[in-house]
């Protein structure tokens, strides 16, 4: 039997104004650093591959991840022979498609807003796995759900005894109400961070909470611009992981007594994964920053083709000039300009390389004769941006 029925038992939403100070002065620092990521100009090929790293790194938080290889081989549609792999092949193609499907929906003031409600966790649960084939929609228990439906039964979850399921509309409009009414700036920042530990208290869904939580509060800074498409709290929670449960857990216990707030929970506890979230989204975001460095690319670049070279691969180092101006640009070229910045070396030749560089990943094409841009393979990761995707640079290697 839940315990559970009332909103007010889940209390304080936010910490109390005397205490809320040094939480909001780490989401300025946090918004000043985000301020400056999101002018960072970011590649196509690189804003791919981290929304396979997001998918990655969230669904190994629920013991359901894949190698980043399978992973990649999934976005070609070439699933695995065995049932359970190609399970959670396809559970990591979800989440990429719902999270760009996402952003582009909730997006500014309004969309962040539209998060908000009832329906958008809906739409974020929907998204998630309503993409599925029917026998991928069962719990762990083996009880089948609808994407977007909100459970119809009372649940436990480790010590925790969620709030009844007839409660759970008030509770998220309880919710929804006091987040999406805070005032702007760092307030707003502290109210993300607050709501994705209330939103897994509450317990909306028969299953995928976390991956719900993680995605709404990714996409609830993205509503305001933080992300830049270079960084997200997915990367960080999952590397922190063992800090992220017992930071989440203990923000479930009672208020543990006088001095530790006036509502049903603890507000010393709620204050800790507050300044847990804000680490971690402060962490990742200058991390991207320093791995973004422009000013060094040209050199990560020959690196890599020197490297390449040695192997021979096909790929020679005088195409660093090209590759670093794709980079730069952000753009495309057309095949014979491309060949044509790789000077000293004659027409045959240089065409030899672009098809060596396309065959690598160095290079992304939409067809035979298309144009080309930059591209980010796995294993150029080392080179490119260390340790933004360890799991999949060491794969690369092996």
């Amino acid at each position: 039997m839940a315990l559970y029925d009332q909103p007010h038992q889940f209390t304080p939403l936010l910490p109390s104004e005397a205490k809320i100070g040094p939480l909001l002065e780490r989401a300025s620092e946090l918004v000043r650093s985000a301020g400056a990521a999101s002018q960072m100009h970011v590649p196509v090929a690189l804003r791919k591959l981290l929304r396979s790293m997001n998918s990655y790194y969230s669904n190994k938080i629920e013991g359901q991840h894949t190698r980043p290889a399978e992973i990649e081989r999934a976005l070609r549609r070439d699933f695995s022979a065995n049932s359970d792999l190609a399970r959670r092949q396809r559970l990591a193609i979800s989440h990429i498609e719902a999270e760009e499907q996402l952003e582009a929906e909730y997006l500014g003031a309004e969309g962040l807003e539209q998060l908000w409600r009832v329906d958008a966790l809906c739409s974020v649960h929907r998204e998630l796995f309503g993409r599925l084939p029917p026998e991928d929609l069962a719990d762990e228990n083996g009880n089948r759900f609808e994407p977007g439906a909100l459970r119809q039964r009372d649940v436990e979850v480790g010590m925790h005894v969620a709030p009844a399921h007839a409660s759970v509309p008030a509770f998220i409009a309880s919710w929804g109400q006091t987040y999406s009414h805070v005032r702007q700036g760092e307030m707003t920042v502290v109210a993300i961070a607050a709501s994705h530990h209330r939103l897994a208290w509450i317990h909306p869904f028969p299953d995928g909470n976390g991956r719900v939580s993680r995605l709404h509060t990714h996409l609830a800074l993205h509503s305001l611009g933080y992300l830049g498409g270079i960084w997200s709290p997915l990367r960080g929670f999952a590397r922190t992981h063992e800090q992220y449960y017992q930071t989440l857990a203990h923000a479930d216990e009672p208020r543990m007594g006088d001095l530790d707030g006036r509502g049903n929970l603890s507000e010393r506890a709620l204050m800790e994964w507050i300044t847990y979230v804000l680490d971690v989204c402060i962490d990742q975001c200058r991390f991207m920053q320093e791995s973004l460095q422009m000013g060094t690319m040209l050199e990560r670049i020959r690196t890599c083709l020197v490297v390449e070279e040695l192997r021979s691969t096909g790929v020679r180092q005088e195409a660093a000039y090209p590759l670093h101006y794709l980079l730069q640009t952000g753009g495309e070229l057309d095949r014979g300009a491309f060949v044509g910045m790789m000077s000293g070396m004659g027409d045959r030749t240089a065409r030899a390389v672009l098809s060596s560089l396309i065959n690598r990943g160095l290079l992304e094409s939409d067809s035979p004769r298309g144009k080309v841009r930059f591209g980010v393979p796995h294993h150029a990761l080392r080179f490119y941006f260390p340790s933004l995707w360890p799991e999949a640079e060491a794969e690369a290697e092996a």
